[in-house]
């Protein structure tokens, strides 16, 4: 199964008929998909075709799409304009019979502006759409590579995530397993407080103050806490065998198990709890960071 990150990037270029084109496509994480194009003049048209293809094949993340375009000088039909070529032999001729001066030269009259016109292929609606079809063509192209890129990374991702899973659920094992949750353990400590406070108060019912240390117990407990830590790996376990965009889903579960950890920690019993609930913490909040970066 394929998890794919939201950073990549990925790169194409194309050419027909003289004109050369680069496609150059980055993206990194976001909220949402965000899409940001830049096109040349000339290709603006493009634009819903390019936002429609990109947004079929990413869920989530900020994407530019950038196209560069070059085109070679070409060879298009020359075409003689014979009204301004009349127009300038009129203008010679009365000049020449005013002041002396001698006719103009063919490649003189030639050379004006307006006389020779360049009909460029580049005018034709065909060769244009043509054209266009290319480049979107060499845009998938692009695009097929930036998802490809998306996905290396979401694979990378997945093993440091599963690693962080594996290392939460270790965690939680340790304190489940801490002696000072046991059974014994608990009663000791219940007849300790109840023996103190005893000791050190006037008048007071041993019978109330023993109701109140297993009430105190009862709250210091993290039974409940583990039992959602453990229901929460299960949850992020199976995320990761999904196919999909499932990064809000797992930025979800994250917080989930952070809420945990900080209840779990803040009942902690002894240093040895209390020292594996920090380093759940620090997991937890690696496992938030990289969570970041899924689709």
């Amino acid at each position: 199964m394929a998890l794919q990150s939201m950073t990549g990037f990925a790169r194409s270029n194309g050419a027909l008929d003289g004109t050369a084109w680069h496609w150059e496509l980055r993206s990194v994480n976001n909220r949402g998909l965000d899409l940001r194009l830049r096109l040349p003049p000339g290709f603006e048209a493009l634009e819903p075709k390019v936002r429609d293809r990109i947004a079929k094949s990413i869920a989530r993340g900020s994407v530019n799409a950038s196209l560069s375009v070059t085109r070679r000088a070409r060879s298009g039909e020359v075409r003689l304009n014979q009204a301004a070529l009349d127009r300038v032999l009129a203008i010679a001729t009365r000049l020449s019979q005013e002041i002396g001066a001698e006719t103009p030269r063919v490649e003189a009259l030639l050379g004006l502006k307006g006389v020779l016109d360049i009909v460029d292929d580049a005018d034709n609606e065909d060769m244009e759409a043509a054209e266009q079809a290319a480049v979107l063509a060499d845009l998938e192209s692009a695009l097929a590579g930036l998802v490809a890129a998306r996905r290396e990374e979401g694979e990378r991702l997945k093993d440091v995530l599963g690693r962080q899973i594996d290392e939460i659920a270790r965690l939680a094992g340790i304190i489940e397993r801490a002696p000072s949750r046991s059974v014994e353990a608990v009663q000791n400590r219940l007849a300790e407080q109840v023996a103190r406070l005893v000791e050190t108060g006037q008048g007071l019912d041993p019978a109330r103050l023993h109701q109140e240390a297993v009430l105190l117990a009862t709250r210091a407990d993290v039974e409940e806490e583990l039992k959602r830590l453990h229901a929460h790996v299960e949850a992020a376990r199976a995320l990761l065998r999904e196919d999909g965009a499932v990064g809000r889903k797992l930025d979800f579960l994250a917080q989930e198990f952070n809420r945990e950890a900080n209840t779990l920690t803040s009942k902690a019993a002894d240093q040895e709890i209390a020292r594996a609930g920090l380093a759940l913490k620090v997991v937890i909040d690696q496992l938030r960071e990289q969570v970041q970066n899924i689709e």
